[in-house]
């Protein structure tokens, strides 16, 4: 996807979840319309911040790790750091958590409402080196989209 495709999915998610109020519906819609946008991916979902580990939200893929310890894999260090974590290959990334072993890539990026981690977004692929620049500042914003619609809920999930 270009730039331009992305600032389409942003505006479709906009669209989408503008009037939701209600957080785990929004989340789930938000997951599906990433995984049904994005090519060459076999894996989309959150990891909700629950004290101090990560644990599975909405997602879409085959089943999926439950719990994540903060700072642990790419998504705990993602979390950890609050830094999003692009890897070319998952099977380099020292303590990557195999999930589904027939990811290579991954990409995960902190959600943050009101300036706090509320969790993850956690994006695998079965391609080596599947996520660009582009696709990294495509989906975080997207991802400030989001979490800036969910900062008018109550709560997140």
């Amino acid at each position: 996807m270009n730039d331009a495709d992305y600032r389409l999915l942003d505006s479709q998610l906009r669209a989408l979840l503008g009037d939701e109020t209600d957080a785990l519906a929004a989340t789930s819609n938000f997951v599906a319309l990433l995984y049904n946008a994005l090519a060459d991916i076999n894996w989309l979902g959150i990891y909700v911040l629950r004290g101090e580990e990560l644990v599975l939200g909405p997602f879409q893929g085959k089943t999926a790790c439950v719990r994540i310890k903060l700072g642990d894999g790419v998504c705990g260090t993602a979390a950890a750091t609050l830094t999003t974590q692009r890897v070319d290959d998952v099977h380099a990334f020292p303590g990557h958590i195999v999930c589904d072993a027939d990811s290579r890539s991954e990409i995960v990026i902190p959600l943050l409402v009101n300036r706090e981690l509320v969790a993850v977004l956690d994006i695998d692929s079965p391609s080596l080196a599947r996520f660009s620049e582009t696709d990294q500042r495509g989906i975080e914003v997207i991802c400030e989209t989001f979490c800036g619609l969910q900062e008018a809920r109550s709560g997140f999930i």
